[in-house]
């Protein structure tokens, strides 16, 4: 590909990044004409040209090239790109919660509509003196994950019969029937983990 061609290339797909002001401005500093920096990253003159006036955005070949000829810090040229990951904080007096019969889940995560695949819900599950959870009884897609932190359970897992204590924790694969009941003689207080989630607060 001759450099008149890759320049014809790189201007049909332009993107909105404009890294042209900060090589430019460490190009000069450098002292660099824009034929040296042409020449030592096998690209056109014309085409840095254009990238530093930001009428081109560069191919990801050609942006590392110019990185190196220049000795320029990737994270200086993406900076401002950097993705703003949020947290989300729920307080304790206001978290959303229902109630399933005698089943309370009080929301501790909230899915994020972007998680998909990959999205969590918590809550505390408080249950009382012989009740037990509905929500699992057919199974769904998924994984959960719990821990005991106050009274007796009994996990039922398909046919299969689990007796959990204070501190103690259980994951498995959401696709078969589960139940947890409390056996104690005082309030059963979990917490437990869905994903991916199934909004069971909306």
């Amino acid at each position: 590909m001759t450099p008149s061609q890759k320049v014809d290339e790189e201007k049909t797909s332009r993107v909105p990044y404009h890294f042209g002001e900060k090589l430019r401005q460490v190009r000069e500093h450098k002292g660099y004409t824009l034929k040296v920096v042409a020449q030592k990253a096998g690209v056109s003159e014309s085409l840095v040209s254009q990238i530093e006036r930001n009428h081109v955005s560069p191919a990801i070949d050609t942006l590392l090239a110019l990185a190196d000829v220049l000795d320029i810090n990737l994270e200086f040229l993406f900076e401002e790109y950097r993705k703003e990951r949020p947290v989300t904080i729920i307080r304790k007096g206001e978290r959303a919660s229902i109630r399933e019969d005698e089943a309370v889940y009080e929301e501790l995560a909230r899915p994020a509509g972007t998680d998909k695949d990959n999205s969590i819900e918590s809550y505390i599950l408080k249950i009382p003196t012989g009740a037990h959870t509905h929500k699992g009884s057919y199974g769904h897609l998924g994984r959960e994950f719990g821990i005991i932190l106050k009274g007796k359970a009994r996990l039922t897992y398909e046919n299969k019969i689990y007796i959990l204590e204070e501190g103690d924790s259980a994951s498995f694969s959401a696709a078969v029937p589960h139940v947890l009941e409390n056996t104690g003689d005082c309030e059963l207080v979990a917490i437990w983990v869905v994903t991916p989630a199934q909004r069971f607060v909306k």
